[in-house]
């Protein structure tokens, strides 16, 4: 069969003009396509060319793919050639064409996976390179061959499932690539499972890849994590192999209840503490550690009535942890047997078992300890009049030891008593006032005084509790009401002015102060006659005339009266000035002596005044004026002689680095003539430095007031003299300078010794004539006469 096949394919290719690289096939050495076989007829031309196939990896190189041919002119006058991929674009050289025969050789390995077809263009010229044929196809197919393997997508692949799953559960799927043609077996990938250990738990589709659970006993705390060892095989398995793992993790459930490690603890803790920890109640969980399957959860059962305890978890150990939140007394209860439960914070799944030790017996042992006493009222409120006498009991501020079974002595004592107002009872705690406290106390605040008494027994170490004592001082009604102003005016005319408005003022506290109540005098009734008070509110009157009344002082004496229990009154003298009045209701000008007379001083006392104080003034002017003119004359003489202002371009050279330019050695303008210092008061920036001075960068003195005259100059010259000699941080202006030796051998003249002489009459200034007109003044001075 195989051999009809071949000589069918053969007797294709002649009938086409075509010699084909079939293997085993014979190849005719030379086609003649226009001559006839006699036995097949007449034969078709060969310029249409089939598909050719050609397998990748082609070792026998080169390799005759096909043979063309023209039947348009006689063997050796055609001319053959090929372009397209593989000839001369890229990949360049794969193939090649005889271009007298026209044989198409295969020149370099194939690779499918790469290119799996070419199209190429096949042409036939004449020796002058007309065309004979029009261009065909020429299309090359690479067969497949398996020469790669399958490559999983990961080397690693995970999954997870939770504990105790049932059959055919999804866990993840493994994925595998084959770069050979996907339409054939070369790419036909199978998986399977190499190992997975004991029992077989997992299982994996083979076209899929799928790896699912295929039995029931996944248990989290028996085994936490899988590894699976997968492969992947080309030719439906049976090809080129791959491998990779699969990590499969158990999910955990909660299917282990927590359980004590002991059916019964036993704790003990100290009396009127809170906030401590008792104990610890350790407890054991096999499900995941930090998940909320494996957190403790606690529950006190029984007790605990009162609510003196409380359990909370420790997220690093799970422990409970039992603390006192309330204080304990041992005298009440010396013991607490208390009944807890432990549960994870996620529910127990159904299928769990129930846990064997999910309860246990907690006894916390109470311990007595020396307990503060402690008040019976606390802070305790009590009231108190105001000016209570020394001794005056205020109240007992008593404590209780609440250590019954022991017998101690309790000791009270103050601790804060500002105004030293108050007495206590070491053994009793009563307190009383030992002096009368102040009304005007600063400690008084909104009418309360606070004081702080402290308690203590006698145990070994002793404990001490504090107590407030708050005391209201009760406003007593203990001044009488005051009028505001006592004196006033009034329009002689009843129906002029408005009337004298009257108040008053009461040192009391309400309730004792307003409303007032103002009444003329019963002592005197005539009042009622002649003046009416009107009440207008709680603390004002006013007062009018019924009718005209004679023009000048009159004293009318007023009784007032608060609304205090008991009432005070007072009656006070009011002095009231009848005057004529304009149409506005005030008094008219005309009527101020009365006004002045009011007030207790007569015209006529007022005249001899005003003409003392004129007669004072005018003895007094002439001794002003004779005093003045004889300063005058004298700051006239003083200053005679420094009109021209010299001195203040004398400079001093015999420092280092002196001369005309240094002009900040000396502060000149204390010189200076008053009337040029005001110009000069200006601020200049920051006052020169004295070089002389040890410590020249001293800050300078304040600046002192300059002279407002002529008369002042002598006292500013002395006290700025006295100023400068005073400053012990420099040496005073006229203190000698003593300099380092500097050498010898100076071309200038050498200069006496300023402390040579102790007087002026030793030198010899007769050199200052020669010096211009400028030391003419000197020379006048110290010169010879």
């Amino acid at each position: 069969m195989e051999t009809v096949l071949l000589l069918a394919l053969g007797l294709l290719a002649q009938s086409l003009g075509l010699s084909l690289g079939v293997p085993g096939l014979r190849r005719p050495s030379t086609l003649f396509p226009w001559r006839r076989v006699p036995t097949l007829g007449r034969v078709r031309r060969a310029w249409v060319i089939p598909p050719i196939s050609v397998s990748e990896n082609q070792k026998r190189l080169p390799y005759l793919l096909v043979q063309i041919k023209s039947d348009k002119q006689e063997l050796g006058s055609v001319i053959y050639s090929i372009q397209g991929p593989g000839v001369d674009e890229e990949p360049r050289g794969m193939f090649s064409i005889d271009k007298f025969t026209g044989k198409v050789f295969l020149n370099d390995m194939l690779d499918r996976e790469k290119t799996d077809r070419f199209r190429l263009r096949a042409f036939a010229l004449d020796l002058g390179g007309s065309t004979l044929e029009e261009p065909t196809d020429l299309e090359i197919v690479v067969v497949d061959q398996n020469d790669n393997r399958p490559v999983f997508r990961q080397e690693v692949f995970t999954g997870q499932v939770l504990e105790g799953a049932i059959p055919g559960t999804y866990v993840t799927r493994a994925e595998a690539t084959d770069a050979d043609d996907p339409e054939t077996d070369n790419a036909a990938l199978r998986y399977s499972i190499l190992e997975q250990g004991s029992p077989q738990l997992f299982s994996i589709d083979e076209h899929t890849g799928e790896i699912r659970t295929v039995q029931v006993g996944l248990d989290r705390e028996v085994v936490a994590v899988y590894n699976l060892s997968l492969q992947v095989a080309d030719m439906s398995g049976d090809g080129l192999t791959a491998t990779a793992s699969a990590i499969i993790t158990l999910e955990d459930v909660n299917d282990n209840a927590p359980e004590f490690t002991r059916d019964e603890f036993f704790l003990e803790t100290s009396e009127a503490v809170s906030g401590v920890d008792v104990g610890r109640l350790e407890v054991e969980d096999r499900d995941l550690p930090g998940s909320p399957n494996w957190a403790a959860k606690f529950t006190i059962l029984e007790g605990d009535p009162d609510g003196h305890f409380t359990i909370r978890t420790d997220p690093k150990t799970n422990e409970g942890v039992l603390s006192v939140v309330k204080p304990l007394d041992y005298e009440s209860c010396d013991q607490y047997d208390l009944k807890v439960a432990v549960q994870n914070e996620a529910p127990l799944h159904a299928a769990a078992p129930r846990a064997e030790r999910g309860q246990a017996r907690v006894s916390v042992q109470v311990q007595d300890v020396n307990e503060a006493p402690v008040f019976q009222e606390n802070p305790l409120r009590t009231s108190l009049a105001e000016g209570a006498a020394p001794r005056t009991p205020v109240a007992t501020f008593s404590a209780r030891d609440p250590d019954t079974q022991q017998l101690q002595r309790l000791s009270y004592f103050k601790d804060y008593d500002p105004e030293d107002w108050l007495q206590v009872d070491g053994a009793t705690g009563q307190v009383q006032t030992q002096r009368v406290l102040s009304p005007a106390s600063p400690f008084l605040k909104d009418g309360w005084y606070r004081a702080i008494i402290l308690v203590h027994d006698n145990a070994s170490p002793p404990c001490t509790a504090t107590g407030t004592l708050s005391i209201e001082i009760l406003e007593v009604n203990d001044h009488a009401p005051e009028l505001s102003p006592p004196s006033g005016s009034l329009c002689s005319e009843p129906d002029q002015g408005s009337g004298l408005l009257l108040g008053a003022v009461d040192e009391d506290l309400p309730p004792h102060g307003a409303p007032f109540h103002f009444q003329l005098s019963p002592r005197v009734p005539e009042l009622a006659r002649n003046w009416s008070l009107n009440q207008i509110n709680m603390s004002h009157t006013r007062l009018r005339l019924r009718h005209q009344v004679q023009e000048g002082l009159h004293h009318l004496s007023l009784l007032l009266r608060d609304s205090g229990q008991p009432p005070q009154q007072r009656e006070q003298l009011l002095n009231v000035t009848v005057c004529r009045c304009g149409h506005d209701g005030a008094c008219l000008p005309g009527a101020s002596a009365l006004r002045v007379g009011a007030a207790g001083i007569s015209l006529g006392a007022l005249v001899i005044v005003l003409a003392s104080v004129t007669l004072l003034l005018l003895l007094s002017l002439p001794v002003v004026v004779l005093t003045r003119f004889r300063q005058q004359s004298w700051d006239k003489g003083l200053l005679q002689g420094l009109q021209d202002d010299l001195r203040d371009n004398i400079l001093n050279y015999d420092e280092q680095g002196g001369g005309e330019e240094d002009q900040d050695a000396y502060d000149m303008s204390q010189l200076r003539h008053p009337t040029h210092l005001a110009a000069l008061s200006a601020p200049l920036g920051r006052p020169p430095l004295r070089r002389d001075a040890p410590f020249g960068r001293a800050r300078p003195p304040p600046p002192r007031a300059l002279p407002t005259s002529a008369a002042d100059i002598v006292d500013f010259i002395n006290g700025g003299l006295e100023a400068a000699d005073s400053d012990l941080s420099v040496p005073p202006y006229d203190t000698a300078l003593i300099y380092d030796y500097e050498g010898d051998g100076s071309v200038a003249g050498t200069l006496s010794s300023i402390l040579s002489s102790l007087g002026d009459e030793d030198q010899d200034y007769s050199c200052l004539q020669d010096w211009g007109p400028r030391f003419a003044r000197l020379a006048d001075l110290y010169g010879p006469h």
